[in-house]
């Protein structure tokens, strides 16, 4: 059995915050890889300056930057340098948000021996005197600013690892958007080196210029706007043309489908992108994919998306042909084109043993084939009829919404 890869977490300090084991994992190294930051931390007398290609030092260790986009290069790395003593260099605590998790997830957890350190997040919070079980932390390393706004509610404290110097500025321009420009807003620079620096402000104040290795943390007033992840968020939160799944009708049809963390949706038919989004605002790990076959309503759904930060990926086509090749899904929901021949067979069978399919019909083409399905397979179907008082005349009375059909079943 060739040696594990060892991983040691590396801070802001260095060299000089290492433990003796680190430092030892890192003196043995035949190859050490790392980011040019983290390679430039090591004593001249460990490494040599990156070059492309790599270069010797005088112990014979090769040091290896990380080329770009890492997530392509990196198996190729792995196989080239095979049996040698391999060292790689991560930030902070490496299995937190970091190279440590991707290399289990390719080698197996025997073949991966993980040094941290304390994850920034650690020392954010021991700056700030906050909970670290309290705090909800939003990773924008490689995500959009745009997934801050499920984490945005009344009181919350997040903490947010940053892409580099200009997320700062792109954190604090989403919040006085979203009504959260009182926030108190801390950026917390080169967290545990030399050049550390706390600085603390409220959102609508930040201008300053800043660091590349920085956390941002985040206290919303209590008195900010709401916008639940519960689902049923209000109609008017969806840019729509009228193809839209109603409030009252998505919280059903949501409880229905039942949103589990991890899992993934197909929402077939996808409208406004309303279930596709409200199931993956439901957790941070749920993500969908909303198949849409209108290219103006899939570019309506893609910006719905962005402006309340869901895991959502648009498919544009028309099912069951856009179906092809996707990733199988943990719940379905048929929302348009029910009547699509081959549709509920395409679905069937796609979906995972355990998996849920829900599907909602208000003309009595779908009534005829979800009563078929529910006949052939069972599940639950109910008819829903939802009522809104509106003005009639100088009065109020209920004007009352076409009622739908929604049938699920797990498989």
């Amino acid at each position: 059995m060739p040696d594990p890869i060892t991983v040691v977490g590396l801070g802001a300090d260095g060299w000089t915050g290492l433990t003796t084991p680190a430092r030892h994992a890192i003196e043995q190294a035949e190859v050490l890889l790392g980011s040019p930051r983290q390679l430039a931390l090591l004593p001249s007398t460990t490494s040599t300056p990156p070059t492309s290609d790599g270069a010797a030092d005088p112990s014979g260790a090769v040091r290896v930057p990380w080329p770009s986009p890492l997530s392509e290069a990196l198996p190729r790395l792995l196989a080239e340098h095979r049996g040698r003593r391999i060292c790689v260099l991560a930030s902070g605590d490496p299995t937190f948000h970091g190279i440590g998790t991707t290399l289990v997830r390719l080698l197996g957890a025997d073949a991966v021996h993980v040094i941290p350190q304390p994850s920034s997040v650690s020392l954010a919070c021991a700056r700030l005197g906050w909970a670290q079980d309290q705090v909800q932390v939003v990773s924008l390393v490689t995500n959009p600013v745009e997934r801050l706004h499920p984490h945005l509610q009344p009181g919350r404290r997040v903490l947010i690892l940053s892409r580099g110097a200009q997320t700062p500025a792109e954190v604090a321009d989403l919040l006085i958007a979203r009504g959260y420009g009182s926030s108190e807003f801390t950026v917390l620079e080169q967290l545990g080196g030399p050049a550390e620096r706390v600085r603390t402000t409220n959102a609508t104040d930040w201008s300053d210029d800043v660091d590349p290795l920085n956390v941002i943390a985040v206290l919303c007033p209590h008195d900010a706007p709401v916008l639940s992840t519960a689902p049923g968020l209000p109609d008017d939160a969806y840019e729509n043309d009228g193809q839209l799944t109603k409030r009252e009708v998505r919280a059903v049809t949501l409880s229905r489908l039942a949103p589990v963390p991890g899992q993934l949706l197909w929402d077939i038919g996808g409208g406004a992108g309303s279930i596709a989004i409200e199931w993956s605002r439901h957790h941070p790990t749920c993500h969908a994919i909303a198949v849409e076959r209108d290219p103006d309503r899939a570019k309506r759904l893609e910006r719905n998306v962005a402006a309340l930060g869901a895991a959502v990926e648009t498919v544009e086509g028309a099912a069951p042909a856009a179906l092809d090749g996707l990733e199988s899904p943990d719940a379905i929901f048929i929302g348009g084109g029910a009547t699509a021949a081959g549709m509920f067979d395409a679905c069937w069978n796609a979906l995972r043993p355990g998996g849920r399919l829900v599907a909602n019909g208000v003309t009595l083409e779908t009534e005829s084939l979800i009563a078929q399905w529910y006949k052939a397979v069972g599940g639950d179907l109910i008819r829903l009829e939802v009522q809104r008082a509106a003005a009639v005349g100088t009065m109020t009375g209920w004007r009352p919404a076409m009622p739908v059909t929604i049938w699920s079943v797990t498989k």
